[in-house]
């Protein structure tokens, strides 16, 4: 009977809502039927699928862009493995790993892209993914200027011309050419997508309110909505807590209630 009841409450967690893009560590370990994880899986299986209207696709991607950013390997492991059962792509998935790597960092980003690995051999998704790459040393710099001026306008040149002598190369060569050039160039996810992702991700590390607020207003620019940005804030808020959330909540407000 124990094991019967240990059985039920782990399927209960694993089972989500459409795609439902947030589950539970999925192992043996009885530490998954805590009353904690009883909660989270009731937030994020059946409050938050009520509430959002993210597709189940994007649901899952913000999820997994969210616990990339924190270093969650277990959860993160199991979302990617129920989102790849549910239909997301493996180059969704990666390149939503990818997008955060000029933001929180190459420590997490790779890491996450290990977990990832393991969960496509699991899956018997063979490796390598074809390449998304669509810059080279030549032109990376000029091409994540196109996108960076498609989101944020003539601001960046105001930038750039207003950047000191030795801050050119981190304020000017590395933000365009690695963060746009190296990132949003890519293939895989669109450019309202990738925008998207990155606001998940800066809103995941907190502490970082003008680049959220920034990265709120790149997104009404791309075409995505106020409600998004609440939607993904409401799938994220288990994950990173309500200092965060409400944080990147005030910034949106700033943004779109003008």
């Amino acid at each position: 009977m124990k094991k019967f009841l240990h059985l039920l409450v782990a399927a209960a967690l694993a089972t989500t809502v459409a795609f439902g893009g947030n589950v539970m560590a999925q192992n043996s370990s009885e530490e998954n039927t805590t009353e904690l994880y009883q909660i989270l899986n009731r937030v994020t299986t059946k409050e938050t699928p009520s509430y959002v209207s993210l597709s189940p696709k994007m649901q899952s991607l913000v999820t997994i862009a969210t616990l990339s950013a924190l270093g969650d390997e277990d959860l993160l492991s199991a979302n990617i493995s129920k989102a790849l059962k549910d239909g997301v792509t493996p180059v969704e998935i990666r390149e939503t790993i990818y997008q955060g790597m000029a933001y929180v960092g190459m420590s997490y980003i790779t890491r996450a892209e290990k977990v990832f690995m393991q969960e496509c051999k699991k899956a018997d998704i063979a490796l390598p993914l074809p390449s998304a790459i669509t810059v080279n040393d030549d032109n990376r710099f000029d091409e994540g200027l196109k996108v960076q001026k498609g989101i944020f306008g003539a601001g960046i040149d105001a930038m750039h011309n207003a950047a000191k002598e030795d801050e050119k190369h981190l304020s000017i060569d590395l933000l365009t050419g690695f963060c746009f050039g190296d990132t949003y160039t890519r293939t895989g996810l669109t450019l309202k997508e990738r925008e998207f992702l990155t606001f998940v991700y800066i809103s995941t590390l907190g502490g970082c309110e003008p680049q959220v607020k920034a990265h709120a207003a790149g997104n009404i620019s791309v075409g995505n909505s106020r409600q998004m940005l609440i939607d993904a804030l409401i799938v994220m808020v288990p994950y990173i807590g309500f200092p965060k959330t409400l944080n990147a909540f005030g910034m949106v407000n700033e943004v779109t209630n003008n």
